[in-house]
């Protein structure tokens, strides 16, 4: 099994829909965030450095289990991701977006992200030092 990392968002105003709560789309942004966040400081590899290398990423397929609503008193969410599995081109991410002192699922689900290449945008598969650098 791989790590699970974790990064603390700050719920803001402006995420709160008209039903009170974070609205559904700003999921993928904590996710996002969560995903920077941990490319720099537990993978040790930036998406800065992915782009010098001539790669990007983009999702590919995203389903996401709402549990429960994040509300503004929450003030902080904690995402936590898991490295599932590389395949090819592709990364299949586990995440979780958690709330309150108890760490209750607000949401979960999985992300794949397919690798690639700046110069044609075509898929490229993932080199083997980026694979093992992600094995922790």
């Amino acid at each position: 099994m791989h790590s699970i990392f974790e990064t603390e968002v700050t719920v803001r105003p402006d995420d709160i829909d008209m039903n009170n709560h974070v609205h559904y789309s700003r999921y993928l942004d904590y996710i996002l965030m969560a995903r920077y966040d941990q490319m720099k400081k537990d993978y040790k590899m930036t998406m800065e450095e992915f782009v010098v290398r001539g790669f990007s990423w983009v999702a590919s397929e995203l389903t996401i289990r709402y549990k429960r609503p994040i509300l503004l008193q929450d003030e902080t969410v904690k995402v936590r991701t898991q490295l599932e599995e590389f395949h090819g081109a592709k990364v299949v991410i586990n995440f979780w977006i958690v709330k309150g002192e108890r760490d209750k699922i607000a949401a979960q689900g999985q992300v794949s992200y397919t690798m690639v290449a700046i110069n044609s945008g075509r898929p490229a598969r993932v080199p083997d030092d980026i694979v093992e650098k992600y094995q922790v």
